[in-house]
Parts: structure tokens; sequence; C-alpha cells
């Protein structure tokens, strides 16, 4: 997009004043959201959104500013804006455009550019008519929503980076809300992966929609959850929601050295059990959340972040790296050319275990299976949080009883790493837009099937007895 030239002229005027680093991030975004409700297409929206940001770091000092004029007067001028706000030492910069080899590649086999409209409409007509015709009486409504990003970023630095890069994304989402009488259930269902058209190959749509629409229409005749301290077993397919929010944010590095996290300085403990090793690979190949590059240029790599139960890492970007003088892990990111990069999760996992899945439910007595998790909310300065299940069963004697609604899991992120007693062999992924401080980015999360000695279940249904033979009502 720019010659060596141009972009060493641009941060050399960025780093006229001093600076520990400068770079400069240029985006080029084209995106497509097609979405149906009440069985009728309601929009069909394309855009291409073009811009650059430039930043200068300073000590804890970062200025940064963007602009959607990518001529050289323009990038200039910006330039000139961020270096006004440090003081030091000139340095100078040189580029080095041999560029860096990825450790992975991608390959998109059906570009979302080259797919027609028509196309695409049909996928959302077809998932909704599929969700419909679960049960045509008692669904109500259906949302579907497809989506589709094409990006290109150019990212360099004053330390020599240069980096070119494209990233393809596409996904579906289906919602389905299911009535009888005064009761309203709803089912939700998305995929999505660092892919183009040909996502569809593999997950099709009437298959989404289905298991949005028997979610919701399964819970009109499910019972009330009961309430009460019990053991909680989390299906592999009910993806990573848990290790996402109660444990992964906390282990972002510009938490951590704010002292926001509950696992600032806790490198080398233990904070989970043995069972429980926590990985975030934005490596790997097909997933949602996956990269190359970051969006500061650094290589996109496997971060062992808790390992057999202890706590070995963080996620970094180079802000972060710089202030304990160590080089970045691959996890500056950032929403866009607007946004200034912030350590953010990729591809969040807890590796799986040795045992089968149905081993793990016969040797649990009694407690819920969750196969499906909903929103929530956590602290991440204790790691506290209560979530929603959008799809539960009880388990008795070793056995899937009933379903159940409006049960929810309240506990902390570090006790329920401890907790853990039994981890699957499987591992099922799940997909979504990750928020913080103001900025989106697409992430995937993932468990294997777990055996958790105790949660705090809330619900509607009447308190449930915990081991000890105590009651806890909420």
């Amino acid at each position: 997009m720019f010659d060596k030239s141009t972009l060493n002229e641009i941060l050399d005027v960025a780093m006229a004043n001093g600076g520990d680093l400068a770079d400069i991030f240029i985006e080029e975004k084209r995106t497509t959201a097609i979405g149906c409700e009440a069985g009728k297409i309601e929009r069909v929206q394309s855009g291409v959104d073009i811009g650059a940001g430039i930043r200068v770091l300073s000590g804890d000092t970062t200025a940064y500013a963007y602009t959607n004029d990518l001529t050289r007067k323009g990038l200039l001028e910006v330039a000139r804006i961020v270096n006004h706000a440090v003081r030091g030492t000139k340095k100078e910069v040189n580029l080095d455009l041999t560029g860096v080899k990825p450790l992975v590649d991608f390959t998109f086999k059906e570009r979302p550019e080259e797919v027609s409209t028509e196309r695409k409409v049909a996928v959302v007509g077809t998932a909704d008519r599929a969700a419909r015709a679960v049960d045509s009486d008692k669904i109500k409504q259906v949302i579907v929503g497809y989506g589709d990003v094409v990006q290109k970023v150019t990212v360099a630095n004053s330390a020599g980076v240069f980096v070119e890069d494209e990233r393809i994304r596409t996904r579906l989402l289906v919602q389905a809300v299911a009535a009888a009488g005064a009761m309203i259930q709803t089912g939700y269902e998305a995929v999505g992966s660092l892919c183009g058209f040909e996502l569809f190959k593999r997950c099709q749509p009437e298959q989404v929609a289905e298991a949005a629409a028997r979610r919701s229409v399964r819970m009109l005749e499910a019972k009330p959850a009961p309430v009460g301290k019990m053991p909680v077993v989390m299906a592999g397919e009910a993806g990573g929601t848990m290790v996402h929010e109660a444990c992964g944010h906390g282990l972002e590095a510009d938490l951590v050295q704010k002292r926001l996290s509950v696992y600032a300085g806790k490198k080398g403990q233990v904070v989970a059990s043995p069972e429980v090793t926590v990985i975030d690979d934005a490596a790997m190949s097909d997933r949602y959340g996956s990269y190359r590059f970051d969006d500061e240029g650094t290589l996109a790599r496997k971060v062992e972040l808790i390992k057999n139960g202890k706590l070995t890492d963080f996620l970094y970007d180079r802000l972060t790296a710089m202030k304990e003088e160590r080089v970045s892990n691959g996890h500056g990111r950032r929403e866009s050319y607007q946004h200034k990069p912030i350590p953010r999760m990729g591809n969040t996992f807890i590796a799986p275990g040795k045992m089968h899945p149905d081993k793990i439910i016969r040797d649990t007595k009694e407690g819920l299976l969750v196969k499906k998790m909903g929103g929530g909310q956590v602290n991440t300065t204790t790691g506290d949080f209560v979530f929603d299940v959008a799809e539960g069963y009880l388990i008795s004697d070793g056995e899937i009883g009933p379903m159940v609604r409006g049960a929810t899991l309240t506990g902390n992120g570090p006790d329920v790493l401890r907790f853990v007693e039994m981890v699957g062999d499987d591992l099922g992924f799940t997909i979504g837009t990750c928020g913080k401080d103001g900025q989106g980015v697409p992430v995937s999360d993932a468990q294997p099937t777990m055996a958790i000695k105790q949660l705090i279940v809330g619900g509607t249904g009447k308190a449930s007895a915990t081991p000890a033979g105590k009651i806890r009502r909420l």
C-alpha cells in the first residue's frame, strides 16, 4: 500500500521529538451485513472503511491519532500531531522490508467479495425457514444475521518491523423465540471462522438454525432450575465463555500491571487444579479469533498461560512488554485504525484432558450439566462472576435428567479452576466479539467437558441440598 521511503518518512516525523517506539497501522476493511426478521430481509449493508493510525510510545505516555486521509500530506500531518506529545532523543528509523514469515498461513477458498449478494441472502433465507420449520406453532420469531469482513492491513514501526496481512472472517448467527401461553424462551446459535464463504460447506445454515430453534422449544417444557451449591459439569459444547470471562481477561498484561487482575503478583504460583492448562493460540488454523500477525506486526503464536495449575505467562502487547523489558507475545489487538492496540485474547481455551465426557457424567452422582452458556458479568479485580445458563440439565445418579431453565452460575474464576476435578478429551469452541475499553475484536474460546466440584446455582426452583447437607437459598 505504501513504499519504504514514504513509511520511513512518516515514522521519522513521528519520532522527531524522541520517543521509544513509533508505529503506523494502515487498514482497508470491506464489510457486508445481511439481516432477516419476521421472515423478511430487513437490511443488506456493505461498505469500505480506509484509514491509518499513528502512535508514539515514550515511557508511560502514549500519543495516538488517526485519519482517513491516506495521502502523504495527510499522514505527515498526523505524524506531526503525535510527535508534540513526547520529548526525548530522536532515533533513526530504518525499515527492513524483507518481511517476516508467519508461523502459520491461511487459505481463503471462496472469497466473500467474489460471492454474489443473492447467494448470501439465500443462506440467510435458508436459515430462517429451517428455524421456523422446527415447530411452526411455537416458533414466534426468528432473527438471522450474516456478516463477512475482508481486512487488509499494513503495519510498520521504528524498530524495523514491516508487515502486510489480510484477514477474512465470515459468520452466521440465528436467534429463535418460542412461546406457549405466557411462557417465552429464546435459543441462540452462531458459527464463524477466519475463512471465506466456504464456511457453509462444513457448517450448514439449516443445522445452525435448527439448533437454535430446538433449544428455544425445549426450554418451554424445562423445569425451573434448583438453587444451591452443587457439582457442575460443563460440557465441551458449552464453549469457553467461562474461561474467557472469568479467567482470560485477568491474564491480560495491562490489567495485571494496573493491579486490576486477581492474578497480579501470582506468576509462578499455583492458581488452578493440576488438571487445568490454559492456552491462547491465535495461530490456530480456521478459528474466528485467529490471525497471522497481531495489530502491531508481532507474530501470532501459542502462549501457555497456566500449565498444570501453575500461572506461567500473561498476554502482552508491545507497550506492556516494554514495561517489563521483554518482547510481546503477539496479543496487541485493536478494533480498527481508530483505536490504539491493547492486550487482547485470540483463541483462548482449557487444554483437553484424557477422560471420556460420558465417564465424567457417570462419575458425577448429582449436579447440573451445562450444555450452553449465556451472557454474564465478571469483576476482573476479584474474579467474581455471574453467568446465565442457556441450556442445562440435571444429573442424577450419573445420568442426564430433565432440562432446566432459569439457571445462573455464581462463583469466582480462580476458585472454579481450583475446583476442577475431571477434564475430558473433547474440545468445543464458540465465537464472539469481545469488548474491552470500548473496542470489540473477534475471538474464539473453548473448553473440554469439565467436572467442577461445586458452584452456586441460582434459579427459580426449590433449594437443593449441598453434599454437606446444608441448604443455600439465593
